[in-house]
């Protein structure tokens, strides 16, 4: 009787035990069905920069490029089939500036000087320029959206032609609304080369 009792006693410990092994297996099945797996990052993504996001400037801000600070009075947003960029304009005296920035696919900042002293148009595949030749690199028609003080409507459509020199210099032209070309040169700027202080 009491072996029987024993034997018993055991078979009941015995189921016990597995029930708890069981149960704890499939919880922690579970826990590791839920816990999200870790998502590939780019090596080179600008995370954790301290100089703020490029892409998400709007009028009112601030830019420290150390030697000069400057705020952006607007900025249009500018589309051309599904592809997307800006262009914010800066607070100078005299003249015109302002700073383009689009992903192409890397993030491309340029910093760019109109040039109403020249009647250049884009009228070839090659131009000179003091002294530079530039070499057609793309043209087309988009549309624009205004923001802030741009000097131009609400929204409206823009021709545009983009050349470039041998040594990387930039040679833009724009014309807004059908209006007349818009001459600029531009420079080629790292992320990370100013400081973006948020406007309110």
């Amino acid at each position: 009787m009491t072996t029987a009792l024993l034997l018993l006693l055991l078979v009941i410990i015995g189921i016990l035990i597995a029930v708890v092994i069981t149960s704890n297996r499939s919880r922690k099945k579970e826990s590791t069905m839920k816990s999200p797996q870790p998502t590939p990052r780019d090596p080179f993504a600008n995370e954790g920069d301290t100089t703020g996001d490029p892409r998400t400037l709007k009028a009112g801000d601030m830019l420290d490029f150390g030697h000069e600070r400057t705020w952006i009075r607007g900025s249009l947003r500018l589309s051309e089939g599904g592809f997307t960029w800006s262009e914010h304009f800066l607070e100078v005296d005299g003249g015109k500036r302002w700073l383009s920035v689009e992903e192409d696919p890397d993030l491309e900042l340029v910093l760019w000087t109109g040039r109403p002293d020249t009647e250049l148009t884009p009228h070839a595949k090659t131009l000179e320029f003091e002294g530079v030749t530039y070499r057609l690199e793309e043209r087309g028609t988009g549309s624009y959206r205004s923001e802030g003080t741009t000097g131009l409507r609400a929204q409206g459509g823009l021709d545009y032609a983009d050349y470039e020199s041998a040594d990387g210099r930039l040679l833009s032209f724009e014309r807004f609304d059908h209006g007349g070309w818009e001459a600029a040169t531009g420079q080629k700027i790292l992320p990370g080369s100013f400081t973006i202080y948020p406007g309110s």
